[in-house]
């Protein structure tokens, strides 16, 4: 069946990696903007970032059949430095014009800081005076239950409609609040941290699987870009149908990113 991966960092994966995807039935993947694993000094990094998310990973994807979308925004691991932050979203307006930016993200926290919520703040705003879809990111550990409802708060001051934002990395402690406010949620599947396959599919089977969906995030530290297949993988073994699972790692993604006009994916089951 074919597979939308809706949260992965392929600017930090091998083009082996592409072509497991490609063998794997993976069309299309979704790729925010993130944090190179130390802190950009300069505003041309971003710049030239930014580039690489638009104009080399498309062309890159597409060599083995796979579209390449992705998302805009300075990462809440970089947004402590506020000055920097506002000097590099005076020109995200114009990155996300390109054909394949999906919308604003992955914004959020990670140290639930001040400037972090101030930087969050100031990208919500921007996605809503220009209509973009949100994709969030949400703390580690400890401060994740902390940090997604300090987000969940900012969105509803902000008048964010909750169809239009997906609220990643949630976890059992997290799940509930994210759905009960109507947000699409994402679980991410890494081999360290964040959720395993079993727990994903433990929590698809206790909240359903309306708004949900399942990532592998492959960034540069310890992933794997098959992790979303593991997970389809337990799905089945557990019984659950094909539909179900067509729903939720295809058409779930369909659905969502679909609501950008740039994305043009149908999902399978109407």
């Amino acid at each position: 069946m074919d597979i939308i991966e809706p949260h992965i960092h392929m600017v930090s994966r091998t083009t082996d990696d592409y072509e497991r995807l490609a063998f794997a039935k993976v069309v299309a993947v979704s790729e925010p903007a993130f944090w190179p694993g130390f802190d950009r000094c300069h505003v041309q990094s971003f710049l030239d970032y930014f580039r690489q998310l638009t104009e080399f990973e498309p062309n890159r994807a597409a060599t083995y059949g796979i579209q390449h979308f992705t998302w805009m925004c300075v990462n809440a691991k970089e947004a402590e430095n506020v000055e920097l932050s506002r000097e590099v979203m005076t020109f995200i307006p114009e990155f996300l014009e390109r054909p394949t930016v999906l919308g604003v993200g992955e914004i959020g926290l990670n140290k639930n800081t001040v400037n972090e919520l101030l930087i969050f703040e100031e990208h919500v705003a921007l996605a809503l005076r220009l209509d973009q879809l949100i994709l969030i990111h949400t703390p580690h550990l400890e401060d994740k239950k902390k940090g997604t409802l300090m987000i969940l708060d900012a969105l509803k001051n902000h008048g964010a409609d909750p169809r239009r934002v997906l609220v990643d990395h949630v976890e059992e402690h997290t799940i509930r609040p994210v759905l009960d406010a109507g947000f699409w949620c994402g679980m991410t599947v890494y081999p360290v941290t964040k959720c395993s396959p079993k727990r994903a599919v433990d929590m698809l089977e206790g909240y359903g699987s309306e708004r949900i969906m399942i990532n592998s995030a492959g960034d540069w530290g310890p992933s794997n870009p098959m992790n979303t297949h593991k997970t389809l993988i337990e799905f089945l073994a557990r019984g659950h149908a094909r539909d179900s699972a067509v729903k939720v790692f295809h058409d779930n993604p369909c659905r969502f990113f679909g609501q950008c006009p740039k994305w043009t994916i149908l999902p399978i089951l109407q």
